[in-house]
């Protein structure tokens, strides 16, 4: 299996999250199936066909945290003058003069909504290693290229 990095915050969402999905949602998942059993014919039962189709979803979560878990190295980042995974660091989009806040995370954590982005992104790939002040240049996926500028190291 591919090496999963996490990061000791990242570990821990995972963490409450299964905790949330053992002990709360795929119980109650259960208790709703229950309940549309007995109301007879599962074959027109809608309620019934929601909640099966909840709970697979809801056990694929479970089995996909659980995987990460198991399969995760936790990489522990200490205040360094430099980026890699666990570091969080603020830099410039220098073509559209805007300037960003992000944290180095493995794939399995990266959302970009919270501000986390994958080590193996092309962003994250570039910004590995460099320091405060280190200009470069990332490819774009979808073709063309930016430069950007690491403006500080926040931990």
């Amino acid at each position: 299996m591919e090496k999963i990095i996490l990061t000791a915050e990242g570990k821990k969402e995972l963490e409450a999250r299964l905790n949330v999905l053992k002990n709360e949602l795929i119980p109650q998942v259960v208790q709703r199936i229950k309940v549309a059993r007995e109301q007879g014919d599962l074959s027109e039962n809608a309620e019934y066909t929601s909640a099966r189709d909840e709970q697979a979803k809801l056990e694929g979560e479970k089995q996909d945290i659980e995987n990460k878990l198991k399969f995760g190295e936790v990489i522990e980042s200490s205040k360094k003058d430099y980026i890699e995974v666990g570091t969080k660091f603020r830099y410039l989009d220098l073509e559209e003069n805007e300037e960003y806040e992000y944290t180095i995370v493995g794939t399995a954590e990266a959302d970009l909504t919270k501000g986390k982005i994958s080590n193996e992104s092309p962003l994250g790939q570039v910004l590995m290693g460099k320091k405060a002040g280190d200009v470069c240049t990332v490819i774009a996926p979808k073709g063309g290229n930016y430069q950007v500028k690491v403006l500080e190291i926040l931990g």
